[in-house]
């Protein structure tokens, strides 16, 4: 069985539970562990009953290190704080004989059982950015993204996590100081400090915003498939992040931030089921939970409607750049 691990609130709920019903989907054996980051979370999560997750409240979650560096962190910077010990917290309360921490706005597009099984005998597992020449971050935010990474319990893996989890506790913030930034840029030299780390090859696992210009991608008998367009290589789309990815006013959606390149294509067969799937997990929601909104509306498509052309082109099309009507996204045509 898989054991994975995740953390999200309220306003992330619908992105939670569209990626838990993406490993329900594709993987066959599995349970994930949701650290739900406020009460209401934590109750609706709970009234969803979901076969294959164990919900943790914060109440039960945190220790008097976590509590004790919460209130010198904005929401975000505490939440990178805490994921390296949500891993811990797993494996050990749990008694896990492996825990992969899991983002909670990825979908899964096949069974990441590919992705671990690459690990072999090793103890760690991280995965590379592979940004786009373009945007290359590397340098402040880090060569490696926590997205999917697994710890097995193991001596050593139990090091590099108990390491990484000291390391956040102590700085974890979102600026870039002194070589740091979050919890990310402390991975940057583990393939050096310690021996039991590998680093995912299968390019199937981490496709995001900021390497998505590098592939193609088509639907073959049911499955994504992708083509490394530099070496003409073809490979299974694993998960995909969406980073960047809101909610905004009138029913739109901004799909990424307007510094990265989207087309057509990554459109068609990377977002339009995203959508889909957000709007499954919100019927569902609101099927078991009154009242409740599973989101936040974080955008506003103002800078579209101040001009006459753009607000045209945005209410015939249902989009403008990257922000996307609903509507457009479910029925148009790519």
């Amino acid at each position: 069985m898989l054991k994975f691990c995740t953390l999200f609130n309220t306003t992330y709920l619908s992105r939670g539970l569209a990626m838990y019903r993406s490993l329900e989907q594709h993987c066959t054996d599995f349970h994930l562990y949701i650290f739900a980051f406020d009460q209401h979370c934590f109750e609706a999560l709970n009234k969803l009953e979901l076969p294959g997750a164990t919900i943790v409240s914060l109440k039960e979650f945190e220790n008097q290190e976590l509590l004790a560096v919460k209130p010198g962190r904005t929401a975000q910077e505490y939440c990178w704080t805490c994921a390296s010990s949500t891993i811990k917290y797993c494996i050990e309360t749990f008694r896990l004989d492996h825990c992969t921490y899991v983002d909670a706005d990825l979908l899964f597009f096949k069974n990441p059982q590919v992705l671990i099984d690459e690990m072999a005998e090793k103890s760690v597992l991280i995965t590379e950015h592979r940004y786009t020449p373009d945007y290359n971050q590397s340098a402040t935010s880090g060569i490696y993204c926590v997205q999917f990474m697994t710890f097995k319990n193991t001596e050593e893996g139990m090091s590099v996590l108990n390491w990484w989890v000291n390391a956040c506790l102590d700085w974890c913030f979102s600026r870039y100081e002194d070589n740091k930034f979050g919890d990310q840029k402390y991975l940057d030299d583990w393939t050096e400090r310690f021996s039991c780390v590998h680093v995912l090859k299968h390019l199937g696992g981490g496709v995001a915003p900021w390497n998505v210009q590098q592939y193609a991608f088509k639907n073959s008998s049911g499955k994504a498939m992708c083509k490394d367009l530099s070496e003409n290589q073809n490979f299974d789309l694993v998960f995909y992040h969406y980073h960047g990815f809101s909610y905004s006013s009138k029913n739109s959606y901004m799909l990424t931030h307007k510094v990265y390149r989207l087309n057509r294509n990554q459109i068609k067969h990377i977002y339009k089921p995203y959508v889909k799937a957000l709007s499954l997990a919100e019927e569902q929601i609101n099927a078991s939970v009154d009242g409740l909104v599973p989101y936040a509306i974080n955008n506003k498509p103002e800078w579209v409607n101040k001009m006459t052309g753009r607000y045209l082109l945005f209410s015939l099309l249902g989009s403008y750049r990257h922000f996307y009507a609903k509507w457009s996204l479910r029925y148009s045509f790519f």
